[in-house]
């Protein structure tokens, strides 16, 4: 694919919020590949910036061997996560914002120093973290029915529409984030469980992942930045009336909620 066919394709997805999902990339797009993907998703993210948005930092999604079961993929991706995506916990999010939303509990990074690969080991991820905070991904897709392969949701930047974080740090000494386990809830009702060894055995083996991936494209997260390493259980449908709930063992919990 050359470059002007990737910001065609980049433009039908960013008009897809006001025209609705598309059908499948992999399907219309004979040849698609790993590196058409992730550039058709750097060409929204370069729109976005240009809009007036900024990154405050990325996501790593397909991490969990549920997420990849329901979807039918056998790799991680990543996507940007941009300033207008952070939600206040109990404050109302607008479920008009999104075309497909489900959410899913994650435990989320907040960096104190940057990561910049290749190279990057698991201790070098462990000195960059300075806490870990309870948080609920709120993904979508511009994909009509959630019909995704791998280079669908890569473009798609991920499926990553937004996030509510919760507000208590805990440093990263204190939990083991392989043994926290989950319980999210829909309406006061259990919809999921998990643990974070879920996540690739460990959230930090994710952050590796990540710091690895995205520095051979030149890419460095930076300190300050939010990392969202992946879903400790399989994604949930909502919408407006709904709120959902995150609690994570040694962490806290957080709660979001749709109007």
């Amino acid at each position: 694919m050359d470059d002007q066919s990737r910001r065609e394709v980049a433009q039908r997805l960013l008009a897809a919020y006001a025209d609705g999902p598309i059908d499948p990339l992999t399907t219309t797009y004979e040849g698609l590949t790993l590196d058409d993907a992730y550039a058709i998703q750097q060409a929204q993210i370069a729109a976005w910036e240009a809009a007036g948005r900024t990154i405050k930092g990325h996501k790593v999604g397909l991490t969990s061997v549920a997420m990849q079961k329901l979807l039918g993929v056998s790799d991680p991706d990543y996507g940007h996560l941009m300033d207008d995506f952070f939600y206040l916990e109990h404050m109302p999010i607008p479920a008009s914002r999104f075309l497909q939303a489900r959410a899913e509990p994650e435990v989320a990074f907040v960096l104190k120093k940057s990561l910049s690969g290749p190279g990057v080991t698991v201790t070098d991820a462990i000195s960059a973290v300075d806490y870990v905070l309870p948080a609920l991904e709120i993904v979508d897709s511009r994909i009509k029915n959630w019909k995704i392969g791998l280079f669908d949701t890569i473009a798609d930047n991920a499926s990553s529409a937004a996030l509510v974080l919760g507000s208590t740090p805990t440093p990263l000494a204190e939990v083991d984030l392989r043994r926290a386990g989950a319980v999210m809830t829909v309406n006061g009702a259990v919809a999921g469980t998990g643990a974070g060894g879920a996540v690739l055995g460990s959230p930090i083996n994710s952050l590796v992942w990540l710091a690895n991936t995205v520095g051979a494209r030149g890419v460095v997260l930076e300190a300050g930045h939010v990392i969202l390493p992946g879903a400790v259980c399989a994604m949930v449908p909502v919408a407006a009336g709904d709120t959902v709930s995150a609690t994570f063992a040694g962490i806290g919990s957080v709660t979001a909620r749709f109007v």
